[in-house]
């Protein structure tokens, strides 16, 4: 009898995933992205007539209105969900380091939030390698009362498998150990300063955090190796209680109203250029699929939430103000899915927390490569934090984004920094992104069953650890098992 079920279960599943000929649809949305995008001049008029879009600042809230705006005038339901968050921005630093107190000299750097609103720390260096937890154990008697030495990512010569954590990571280990202040080395060449978050939890942390460039680091640390280095960490900066708005464009379904395919990304950015990259590609993309799905009267059965986070650059603060309205609504049960898009470019497939969904994935990926041989239909599954899907992954909610896509121009080293500009966005891969996930959310909206849904507590526990994701759960207090 188990047999049986098992396999008239099996042969319903083959038979809902026949049904998805979404080709016609594709090739609608196909056609009028290549021709009538709006992604790209749209993201070049917001950061060339807003600037930065920082967080609780004003040229966030232009941003907000902005994409309220441009998503209204694309004849959408729009709203703004409002959310009050701890804001931090940089008001002054100055960071000095040398072989003797009575010898210290400028070296450039960055303050990280949300370092603390007034500092100035003197002390002695310490180089802690990766900054990882296994290299305080080594040295915790060395680091208490002193200014930690640490790399942003994982030192080339350091044994393979080695883990990386996040900036903000290496902070808490720092603090925990006893450190008065942190000195990140960033790993990109020519002096390159990138800012973000040095706190896990999105308030204010007790010590001062700094970059530094990659020349000057690694100088830094071979002057450690043969003497002792001093430090002085001196910054003030702002934090109080702001408002900020997500704002969330609707496209209800036709057949399945109560189910929801959240699509969302980041429209906020630091503040030391135009976010351009990170994440205007990522932001104005969603919106240009908004677009996209007015233009061609397209319906799905599901109904498609177009989301613009605010906050995420300073914890996830609007993704996680997301959930908890939905769970305080009971409505999280209603979300099957969630796809990020988080400095998303040209995506050459979908990437994944469920592995039980490559044969639908591939499925509709065979369609998109058929239309366009640039699409390589690759299939990932697995789980990263910082962005955010994480919110909506640790509630077990199935998430997605587009995966095997390079940032263009060389973009990568800009990250966070004062370089992230327009003129690294480039038009045709920007396009790429909009029309190959707007399909993946045509085809999520519509498909007859999807085969997944919200993990067990048990499940999700599993999942993460499989993912090695316990660690740096636990970092930032983030774990909720106790077994």
């Amino acid at each position: 009898m188990k047999t049986s079920c098992f396999l008239f279960l099996s042969a319903f599943a083959v038979s809902a995933y026949a049904q998805d000929n979404f080709s016609p649809a594709f090739k609608q949305i196909n056609s009028e992205v290549q021709q009538h995008s709006l992604a790209y001049p749209t993201l070049k008029d917001a950061t060339s007539t807003i600037g930065h879009r920082l967080t609780g600042s004003a040229n966030g809230a232009k941003a907000e209105e902005y994409a309220f705006n441009l998503l209204k005038s694309y004849g959408y339901d729009v709203r703004y969900q409002p959310f009050e968050v701890e804001s931090w921005s940089r008001l002054t630093n100055e960071t000095k380091i040398g072989d003797a107190v009575s010898n210290l000299h400028k070296v450039a750097s960055v303050a990280l939030a949300h370092s603390p609103v007034k500092a100035d720390v003197s002390g002695e260096l310490v180089d802690m390698g990766n900054g990882l937890d296994e290299d305080y154990q080594k040295k915790a008697d060395q680091v208490k009362g002193k200014i930690a030495l640490v790399y942003l990512g994982v030192l080339p010569d350091s044994p393979a498998g080695t883990p990386g954590l996040h900036r903000s990571e290496k902070t808490a280990l720092a603090t925990k150990y006893g450190a008065t202040g942190i000195v990140i080395i960033n790993g990109v060449k020519n002096g390159v300063l990138l800012t973000g978050t040095a706190s896990v939890t999105g308030k204010l942390i007790p010590i001062p955090a700094v970059c530094i460039g990659l020349e000057d680091g690694m100088a830094l640390k071979a002057e450690l190796a043969k003497k002792p280095q001093y430090a002085n960490l001196n910054m003030t900066n702002f934090s109080g209680m702001i408002k900020a708005r997500n704002v969330i464009a609707t496209l209800k379904g036709t057949e399945l109203p109560k189910e929801k395919i959240v699509l969302g990304g980041h429209l906020d950015s630091w503040d030391l250029a135009t976010g351009a990259i990170d994440n205007g590609i990522g932001s104005f993309a969603i919106m240009d699929m908004a677009r996209t799905f007015k233009k061609l009267k397209l319906k799905t059965k599901r109904t498609v939430e177009f989301v613009m986070f605010m906050g995420e650059e300073q914890g996830l603060l609007g993704s996680k103000a997301f959930v908890r309205d939905a769970k305080a609504k009971n409505q999280l049960g209603e979300i099957k899915y969630m796809l990020n898009y988080d400095m998303t470019n040209d995506p050459k497939g979908v990437t994944t927390s469920r592995k039980e969904m490559e044969n639908l994935i591939k499925g509709w990926g065979t369609q998109i490569a058929q239309i366009d041989t640039g699409y390589k239909n690759l299939f990932r599954a697995g789980a990263g934090l910082h962005s955010d899907h994480q919110p909506f992954m640790l509630e077990g909610i199935p998430t997605a984004g587009g995966t095997g896509g390079k940032l263009p121009n060389n973009s990568g080293p800009f990250y966070h920094s004062d370089g992230d500009g327009f003129h690294l966005v480039d038009e045709q891969e920007l396009k790429n992104t909009v029309r190959y996930s707007a399909m993946l959310t045509y085809a999520l909206a519509n498909t007859p069953v999807i085969p997944v849904g919200r993990q067990t507590e048990d499940e999700l526990k599993d999942f993460l650890k499989q993912n090695n994701l316990e660690l740096p759960l636990k970092i930032a207090g983030d774990w909720r098992w106790t077994d």
